[in-house]
């Protein structure tokens, strides 16, 4: 099973406490993102009231849990989230390290889409979602997500350029891989 992601760039609600407390916004209801999806309140209710534990992972890599949630609820602006990062976990303590120094800025949410709609405009509306996790991350790595919606102009149009620094290099080696690949099968040599 795939799961999706949605990124919210930390704002003035996330804040980090005595080092290791994360509380802020994971979620906000009603902000369309880059790839046009936006999150209808109550989408998440389903899957909470399930009381599954959503994981705090770290960039989304399962084999790095960094701590835990200790309260994931939605209110009228979004899905609140309020954990602690482990300090017992190396990666935990790393991560509190990059949040303190601002290297860290980013919530985001590993889901996989219920139930959705179009809207008017054509935009992708999710009504109920099944949360799985949610991960503390540098900058999104899906081409569609979204800084979020209290971002800086100028922070979010730095993370679009290295955006698309990353897509050019990520094309100009796969195009230096195929090329290199097919002198080495017209000489003999294999793949």
């Amino acid at each position: 099973m795939e799961l999706e992601r949605k990124f919210c760039r930390f704002d003035d609600a996330v804040q980090m406490i005595d080092g290791v407390r994360i509380e802020g916004y994971a979620s906000l209801f009603g902000v369309p993102d880059q790839g046009s999806d936006i999150v209808a309140p109550g989408a998440y209710a389903r899957s909470l009231a399930k009381g599954r534990r959503i994981k705090m992972l770290w960039q989304h890599d399962p084999a790095q849990p960094i701590g835990v949630w200790h309260s994931v609820v939605e209110d009228t602006k979004g899905l609140k989230v309020a954990g602690q990062l482990l300090e017992t976990v190396e990666k935990g303590r790393e991560a509190a390290a990059l949040v303190a120094a601002g290297a860290i800025e980013g919530l985001s949410i590993g889901y996989r889409t219920v139930k959705a709609h179009r809207d008017q405009q054509g935009r992708r509306v999710l009504t109920d979602v099944e949360l799985w996790e949610v991960s503390l991350v540098t900058f999104p790595m899906l081409p569609d997500a979204q800084i979020g919606a209290k971002a800086e102009a100028s922070y979010a149009q730095d993370l679009l350029t290295l955006k698309s620094t990353f897509t050019e290099a990520r094309k100009a080696l796969t195009y230096s891989h195929k090329t290199k690949k097919h002198v080495h099968s017209a000489k003999g040599y294999g793949t």
